[in-house]
């Protein structure tokens, strides 16, 4: 089997690091972080989860849906966390179709390291919006992802969004 490498990823990885080199969870520090900060990525708050936008997408739009609690287990969640988390993953949807009319989505989670999560120790759910041709040789021979809009504008947009769903 042939192997396809990402060396980006192990920056993104990295950069969760702090001064010490000890870990922190980028999303139990975000979640305390302001919608209105220019410096934050969140675009949403529910009560038990909240909505951000992923630092390095893999497409225009890529948002997460992230339970408060610091858990890595599926299982572990509350009845009610797992309701909230559904319906900001409906909301979310809503919204990337107002922001950008994607043709498709990808949903899910990686749970674990060997599933591919690059933050195994906090539970998130991708979101990613998808068009026809998505896909080019950009990614794969130029080891770069091209992302059509800036994160702050894409961020602009889904906050207004949600204000329209409710």
């Amino acid at each position: 089997m042939d192997k396809m490498w990402s060396p980006w990823r192990s920056q993104y990885i990295d950069s969760f690091k702090d001064q010490t080199g000890d870990e922190q969870c980028v999303f139990c520090s975000a979640q305390n972080e302001n919608i209105d900060d220019d410096k934050s990525l969140k675009v949403y708050e529910g009560k038990e989860a909240f909505v951000i936008m992923n630092l390095y997408p893999y497409n225009n739009g890529h948002t997460m849906v992230v339970p408060r609690r610091h858990l890595s287990d599926y299982g572990e969640l509350t009845g009610s966390e797992r309701a909230e988390i559904a319906e900001l993953i409906d909301k979310t949807i809503q919204a990337l179709k107002i922001v950008s009319s994607p043709q498709g989505f990808n949903v899910g989670a990686n749970i674990g390291k060997a599933a591919g999560a690059g933050i195994d120790q906090h539970l998130h759910f991708h979101i990613v919006p998808r068009w026809m041709g998505d896909t080019n040789f950009m990614p794969v021979l130029g080891e770069v992802k091209v992302i059509s809009e800036e994160l702050s504008k894409t961020k602009k947009a889904l906050i207004e969004a949600f204000k329209k769903i409710g």
